[in-house]
């Protein structure tokens, strides 16, 4: 599998997990529930193959940045979360900062 395609299953995965638990209403709701532990334990194996050609670096800044602003987008899409001009400009920081993340890991 492809290192950079195992990085974005593995950023899906982890939202997944986190919009699962959103959906569990604290454990409350059994099918989110256990589908909590299933994304999230998928996406750790994954990243880990990822992890096999990406410096772990880049790689965990760019699991944990890119998954942050899709939860975010997430909810305010689906959610319907308040969306702010501050809250639009923090996603465009982290997709900036992950983007500079990983044009300093590239090899030269």
């Amino acid at each position: 599998m492809n290192h950079w395609l195992a990085l974005a299953a593995a950023i899906v995965l982890e939202v997944s997990g986190t919009v699962s638990m959103k959906l569990s209403d604290g454990f409350t709701k059994l099918m989110p529930s256990v589908l909590i532990f299933v994304f999230y334990a998928a996406s750790f194996v994954v990243l880990t193959m990822a992890l096999k050609k990406i410096d772990v670096s880049v790689a965990y800044a760019i699991w944990a940045g890119v998954g942050t602003a899709l939860i975010a987008i997430v909810g305010i899409l689906y959610f319907k979360e308040p969306a702010t001009i501050l809250k639009g400009f923090s996603i465009f920081l982290i997709i900036t900062g992950v983007i500079g993340l990983n044009l300093s890991g590239a090899k030269h």
